[in-house]
């Protein structure tokens, strides 16, 4: 028995949006935690591996902070860009001034 056309149809629903700063963060957060292991593994002091694991820490939060900061400069912009420009230095006509008696060239 052929399916009613009904029964086939899904809402369109579309996954969400991927977060690529978010998925670069996990990724970092995975190397601070993997590094230091890494090198107690291979004989490093735990010193050396703790002053790694912090440095690369340090490093993944100001990398997080200044992506984050761009991807909300990047919204802000294209909103603007969205957005009518009208006002003082948005004008709309190609001439000079608009109205107003104009001489005839």
């Amino acid at each position: 028995m052929p399916a009613s056309p009904r029964s086939s149809r899904r809402p369109h629903t579309s996954p969400p949006p991927q977060d690529s700063t978010t998925d670069l963060v996990r990724w970092a957060a995975f190397s601070c935690v993997l590094v230091p292991v890494v090198l107690l593994w291979y004989g490093a002091s735990l010193a050396g591996a703790t002053g790694t694991a912090l440095g690369l820490a340090a490093v993944t939060g100001v990398c997080r902070f200044l992506l984050r900061q761009s991807e909300r400069g990047a919204a802000r912009m294209l909103a603007e860009d969205r957005a009518p420009h009208r006002g003082r230095h948005h004008r709309t006509g190609t001439g000079a001034h608009r109205g107003g008696r104009h001489s005839g060239g």
